[in-house]
């Protein structure tokens, strides 16, 4: 019986004004079968620092997050929208 666990990125969603919602799934393998999922959910925001995330996640945010996203997100929370 060998048990491993793994956690992959098994969501990413942007929304209209730039945030980067994504989700992880870690799972608890035995012997090839899964036993066990669990998820933990994330969101960040335009120009957010990215130290830590997930590589493939921090892929979208740098395509996504073009000077207009960024500066208009900014311009956004600056009018308390």
């Amino acid at each position: 019986m060998s048990l491993t666990k793994e956690t992959v990125v098994d969501q990413i969603t942007v929304s209209e004004n730039g945030i980067v919602l994504y989700r992880e799934a870690t799972r608890i393998m035995e012997d090839g079968n899964q036993i066990s999922q669990t998820y933990h959910r994330s969101s960040l925001t335009p120009a957010q620092d990215l130290t830590g995330v997930p590589a493939n996640v921090v892929a979208i945010c740098n395509t996504v997050w073009t000077p207009s996203v960024i500066a208009a997100y900014q311009a956004e929370q600056a009018q308390g929208v």
